[in-house]
């Protein structure tokens, strides 16, 4: 696994250590915060990205029927909603990886029948060689789904919107294609009995990125209808043709304002995350609109430190930056200086060496943590989720936010 690691860690310093202008990093005025009901939606998607982990996890017991597991599925909001359809397993530790659900999420006793989904959950990647590969790996040219018009069955038959001058990083589309053919069908059946449910794609980390391919085989490719994605920490997919696709399929052009919170993608962020951040920019990689970014560095988060982003890149939020031009020509040089300087606990430009080429206290492990810290701790399929979460209360947003920072 060395030889996957040294590229990385070497373009990391070579990144935030070549000499360019200073870039300002993200800042995090939120001014108006986010609704209760998009926070406890938000809030418990992620428990349940948080279950997928329990799938391809040996000794975990994975996931079984009607919807048991070693981690959140006795939750009170989750248990008696969810019904497995099934749990997929692609591979371990691979290029290919993907594991994660498909379930129904029946409405609860005092919702509307049509707040029933189908969700398809995206597990994130365990292995660090594995992540470093998906974020290093050259980009492909990107085809919506299904290619062939007459090859698939969709249900628009290829004819739908189609992805011009696109490119897709090739370790994302791998993951999907592997798992597509275990989803698709899982989903069509799903829609037959139950055609009123709405189809809600949830992912972590790599998944994010597998759940946005599959949100746009699903409404460019087969034309469905009902069909939101809701990611965490989602890395960059693809190119500028490929962000300007996605906005248009989901309806996030002109995403002035924030856009407003009925959004059919949300693309949740987090300060401190460098996921959303990679691939770099120098290799063409862009981010989308949708992003909502939690502004609190530890956990937990209260309505009031979320912030609705505007279009594909606000200034305040974790994807904006100071100083570059409309085609990314700088990077994200500053906010990797300050980043790590936060984690060696020095003030800026202290912790630099010039003789060895690479920062004193530069811990690439920090950053997957502060990458799993949305809502929960993210990623440990044992009771209670992972420890640190331990003790914490469930939360309440009767209460005060003060109080809530206090769970």
């Amino acid at each position: 696994m060395k030889p996957l690691i040294s590229p990385l860690l070497g373009l990391l310093y070579t990144t935030t250590t070549a000499q360019a202008n200073p870039i300002s990093s993200p800042t995090a005025s939120n001014k108006n915060g986010i609704s209760p009901q998009l926070f406890s939606s938000l809030e418990r998607l992620s428990r349940l990205v948080d279950i997928s982990y329990c799938v391809g996890t040996p000794g975990t017991g994975g996931l079984s029927p009607p919807f048991s597991c070693s981690s959140r599925c006795g939750d009170v909001d989750i248990s008696g909603r969810l019904e497995l359809i099934r749990s997929w397993n692609t591979g371990f530790l691979s290029m290919e990886d993907s594991c994660g659900f498909v379930a129904f999420d029946h409405p609860g006793v005092q919702q509307d029948r049509k707040e029933g989904k189908i969700v398809v959950a995206f597990r994130g990647t365990y292995s660090l060689a594995n992540t470093i590969v998906d974020l290093s790996t050259v980009p492909q040219e990107y085809v919506p789904y299904p290619a062939d018009p007459d090859g698939d069955g969709g249900d628009k038959k290829g004819k739908g919107p189609r992805c011009n001058n696109c490119t897709v990083h090739m370790g994302f589309m791998a993951s999907w294609k592997a798992a597509r053919e275990i989803v698709v069908p899982a989903v069509e059946k799903a829609r037959k009995r139950y055609p009123g449910y709405g189809v809600e794609l949830v992912g972590h980390s790599l998944g994010g990125a597998v759940a946005m391919l599959a949100g746009l085989e699903m409404r460019a490719g087969r034309g469905w209808e009902g069909v939101r994605v809701a990611t965490f920490g989602e890395p960059m997919v693809g190119n500028k043709g490929l962000v300007e696709f996605v906005d248009e399929v989901f309806g996030l052009k002109g995403d002035a304002g924030g856009g407003g919170e009925d959004k059919a993608y949300r693309r949740v962020t987090h300060k401190g995350d460098p996921v959303p951040l990679l691939p770099l920019r120098e290799w063409g990689f862009r981010s989308h609109a949708g992003e909502i970014f939690i502004t609190k560095g530890d956990l937990p988060p209260g309505p009031k430190d979320l912030r609705l982003c505007e279009g594909d890149r606000d200034k305040d939020c974790l994807n904006g930056e100071d100083g570059d031009d409309e085609e990314g020509e700088e990077s994200d040089k500053g906010w990797f200086r300050e980043m790590v300087n936060e984690l060696g606990g020095k003030e800026e430009g202290e912790m630099w060496e010039t003789e060895t080429g690479w920062p004193t206290r530069f811990k690439l492990w920090q950053l997957l943590f502060a990458h799993r810290d949305y809502f929960w701790r993210l990623g440990l399929c044992v009771p209670g989720g992972d420890p640190i979460d331990w003790g914490r209360g469930r939360y309440n947003l009767t209460e005060s936010d003060d109080e809530m920072r206090d769970l």
